[in-house]
């Protein structure tokens, strides 16, 4: 049984990654998706709101909220997988959590990118990096994400990919390391 936990600032590469471990048939546990459902449950449209609605899942239940919510899906996925992914670590606070429920047996994997290349990255899968029409500019998600604890997470990563080469080259990598060709 193996965890696999990415963490990274927006645009850096986890949902790529997330998307080998798919290609790979790893289950993957997207922590989004638990304050995508909280939005809906709030009657709040995910899109516009989702960073505040993960800042309010944190005040209400503590740091750790959304691990916590995360912990019963990827315990479900290991029931029938060896490996899981779990995508969209935030916080040190998290990293923690799942060090407690799996021991030795998660680890996490930080996926590292220049502020200009996430930008352009995001600029091209049409998201809003640049804060037009009064979105989050990307500084400003960095921001949030860092008030979460996202630099203390990253510093606890047992391997760090700097995602700055060809998609390719990212891919292999990224296949190394869920295979086990990357201790």
């Amino acid at each position: 049984m193996s965890v696999l936990g990415f963490v990274g600032l927006p645009g850096s590469g986890k949902s790529e990654a997330a998307a080998v471990a798919e290609d790979h048939e790893i289950p993957v546990v997207t922590m989004g998706d638990v304050i995508r459902t909280e939005c809906r449950e709030r009657g709040i449209d995910p899109s516009t709101a989702h960073g505040q609605v993960a800042q309010a899942l944190r005040e209400e239940n503590g740091p750790g909220a959304i691990a916590e919510r995360s912990l019963p899906m990827i315990e479900a996925e290991l029931e029938a997988n060896d490996t899981v992914v779990v995508d969209g670590i935030r916080s040190d606070v998290e990293v923690e959590q799942f060090e407690d429920r799996f021991g030795e047996q998660f680890r996490l994997v930080c996926i590292d990118a220049p502020f200009e290349t996430r930008k352009e990255r995001l600029d091209l899968r049409g998201r809003d990096a640049g804060g037009d029409e009064g979105g989050e500019t990307l500084a400003d998600r960095d921001a949030r994400e860092r008030e979460f604890g996202m630099d203390a997470a990253m510093d606890m990563a047992d391997v760090t990919v700097e995602n700055t080469g060809t998609l390719a080259e990212f891919r292999e990598r990224i296949t190394a390391i869920l295979t086990g060709g990357d201790q």
